[in-house]
């Protein structure tokens, strides 16, 4: 099992940028694909973005694309979210997830094996 840890959340203003991190430990983590959610109040967890095994694979879900950037480092063990020109809209809690023995990224929140606990994101218009 994977133990995933968040950070880098905050309050920013609109039009600023954050960059979230998460630290992967327990099980190797470039065997798992990666992927990003967020759960806003009284709404449900939705997916963001994902990365697969490689970084050249990568989904985004519409409304962050051009905003939003999936990474990995694998020497690390870290998946990062940097999330730019953030929108009040994006003000959520951010969760990383691992898809075990995963290559291809996938967007489905029931594919994905191990959470985190979440970062806070707040965006202030």
């Amino acid at each position: 099992q994977v133990q995933l840890v968040e950070s880098g959340g905050g309050l920013v203003q609109a039009g600023n940028s954050l960059r979230l991190s998460c630290v992967a430990s327990g099980r190797t983590f470039n065997t798992c694909a990666m992927g990003w959610f967020r759960q806003a109040p009284g709404k449900e967890r939705e997916f963001v973005a994902a990365i697969g095994r490689i970084s050249t694979m990568t989904l985004y879900t519409d409304s962050v694309k051009g905003r939003f950037t999936i990474s990995r480092d694998n020497a690390k063990n870290t998946l990062y979210l940097q999330m730019n020109s953030l929108k009040p809209e994006d003000t959520a809690v951010y969760y990383c997830a691992a898809d075990y023995d995963r290559f291809n990224p996938r967007m489905g929140t029931y594919d994905y094996d191990s959470w985190g606990q979440g970062t806070q994101v707040t965006v202030s218009s």
